[in-house]
């Protein structure tokens, strides 16, 4: 059953519309993945579905309950997990799980079993005698998942979860998530990295308050217009400022190497020229398969007043 369902929802501060006529859904035991820059109203959307902040117009149900007219049914089935959660830093980890227990009005009886079973896949049990403080940042984002899952919600909400998290942290982070997809709860996820986005069965672009595309991330790579070569080292700052004056391209630092996009069908022939003048050999370039980051810059910038080129 759809587990999340938004329908035209839009929120505004003032004359400004963080989330425009947005519409989503959320199957039970399924990850959909959200992603977006820093302003794109991620964060505005996910606290109109929690029923944090009124919105303006449009319709949220969770697990077949109306957010405005039946919260309190929806407050035992959904946990929230913005991106700075607020653990209690002079609380050992299993402080912390009883303090939300008891939010959650978790009986006596049953908080043993589900510590027990909290530890054991997040891992933490070694841990739970050490206060949050002084627990690393991988540590952390598996406690506050672990207090929000607690009273057993069948919807979870993240925001941005993993960011600033290690590579490892991150990818046992998603393991958890994937066991609780098993298990029948349906996740909402919001992700700053672009190589999480195939962990989720789908994923939602997001800019400027609207969805700019849906899909898996076969579907979203295979909708990209457009041919991607790399430069596997950075050129001077000379040659990346003439880069950036040449038209129908756009560029992206990524590591220590150049990601160049061009319009579809574009060959280094026909690039040559363009790039002997920016002072580049064209066999210094190949051509390589478009991923995620390319269908996210190249949908970004179509949005006015925003450039491709970093």
């Amino acid at each position: 059953m759809r587990a999340i369902e938004v329908i035209g929802l839009t929120k505004s501060y003032g004359e400004i519309k963080a989330v425009k006529d947005f519409s989503l859904s959320v199957e039970s035991g399924e990850i959909v993945a959200l992603a977006g820059p820093d302003g794109a109203g991620k964060t505005t959307l996910y606290r109109s579905i929690c029923g944090l902040i009124d919105f303006d117009c449009g319709e949220v149900r969770i697990m077949g309950h109306d957010l405005q007219s039946e919260f309190e049914s929806i407050k035992q089935v959904m946990g929230y997990m913005p991106e700075t959660f607020s653990l209690y830093p002079d609380l050992s980890v299993e402080e912390n799980l009883n303090f939300f227990a008891g939010i959650f009005g978790v009986k006596r009886e049953e908080l043993e079993e589900r510590k027990r079973y909290l530890y054991e896949f997040s891992g933490l049990a070694p841990f739970a005698k050490r206060r949050a403080q002084h627990l690393s940042g991988g540590m952390k984002q598996k406690l506050a998942l672990c207090c929000n899952l607690v009273h057993q919600p069948r919807v979870l909400l993240l925001d941005e979860p993993t960011r600033g998290v290690d590579p490892l942290s991150r990818r046992q982070f998603w393991e958890i998530l994937k066991q609780l997809c098993k298990g029948g709860t349906a996740i909402l996820v919001a992700t700053p990295y672009m190589d999480e986005l195939r962990h989720a069965r789908r994923t939602i672009l997001m800019s400027g308050g609207r969805k700019l595309a849906e899909g898996t991330a076969e579907e979203l790579i295979a909708s990209y217009k457009g041919t991607v070569f790399i430069l596997p080292w950075l050129p001077p700052a000379q040659t990346i400022d003439k880069l950036a004056k040449l038209p129908n391209l756009n560029f992206q630092r990524i590591g220590g190497a150049l990601r160049i996009r061009a319009p579809q069908g574009t060959s280094l022939d026909d690039l040559s020229g363009q790039l002997l003048e920016a002072g580049l050999e064209p066999t210094d370039l190949k051509q390589v398969s478009p991923d995620l980051e390319d269908v996210f810059v190249d949908l970004i910038s179509q949005e006015p007043g925003v450039s491709a080129n970093a």
